[in-house]
């Protein structure tokens, strides 16, 4: 299926790792000029993506945020795509919590969204047309004991893209957003060794326990998060806007 995609100027924050290293590679795959974002240089050289143009910035600093916008518009052309990837707040038990801890979540999660958004949106609206997917997490819908800040920021990144969705469609802009459950991924298996302190288990039996949770029997695999974000983002999805859309195996089956 042609997606309609080729020649579309792409921007992946997180990038470099993960669900959105795997964005980036399917968009490149369409025929997208891509550009990835990651507060290291060296995860973006060691992603080996050819083609593609890297830039380290740190998205807690909107001013970081804001010039990133700008040198990928300079560098590829109007921004077609924002793929919100980057960020990730540390789990902690919940006796463990502080105030300091709840605003490190935002900081992390959230606001490193935001950053990005807040120029890109405006921009996309002055021209008319653009697309943002917002890759969430599932912990935004699910309360997890050892998630509960990291879970507050992706809830707030959920209001944020169906209002933003809804606030910019008459000016030809959509915003989704994709809520993964477990996924293969380096940051799920560090999520997986807090889980395993909470609960007094191996990392190896916490793993197991997530696992026999999902009615599909298995993680998911970033790519598949990847082929969704990229459908979403295509003219194919041109009625798509302002839903947060789970992919979690079917372990919360629930109407929304």
């Amino acid at each position: 299926m042609d997606l309609g995609l080729g020649g579309k100027n792409v921007l992946i924050t997180g990038g470099s790792k993960g669900i959105g290293l795997a964005c980036a590679r399917a968009f490149a795959a369409e025929g997208a000029r891509v550009a990835i974002a990651s507060r290291s240089a060296a995860n973006i050289a060691a992603a080996g993506l050819p083609g593609v143009l890297g830039i380290a910035a740190d998205l807690s600093d909107p001013a970081a945020a804001a010039a990133l916008i700008e040198r990928v518009e300079r560098e590829l052309g109007p921004l077609d795509v924002l793929v919100n990837s980057a960020g990730a707040a540390r789990r902690a038990p919940p006796d463990e919590l502080t105030a300091e801890l709840w605003r490190a979540a935002m900081a992390a999660k959230y606001f490193t969204y935001i950053h990005a958004i807040d120029p890109a949106v405006k921009r996309m609206a002055a021209r008319g047309a653009g697309v943002i997917v917002n890759v969430i997490g599932n912990g935004g819908k699910v309360a997890s004991p050892s998630h509960l800040a990291g879970g507050a920021a992706n809830a707030a990144l959920m209001l944020a893209t169906a209002g933003l969705a809804t606030a910019y469609a008459g000016r030809g802009v959509r915003v989704v957003g994709v809520n993964p459950g477990l996924t293969e991924t380096d940051r799920v298996a560090e999520g997986m060794l807090a889980d395993a302190t909470l609960a007094g288990v191996t990392p190896e039996e916490a793993r197991a326990r997530a696992v026999a949770r999902i009615p599909l029997g298995r993680m998911a695999r970033a790519e598949e998060v990847a082929d969704v974000v990229v459908f979403l983002a295509s003219p194919r999805a041109s009625y798509v806007t302002g839903v947060n859309i789970s992919m979690d195996g079917g372990s919360v089956p629930v109407v929304v």
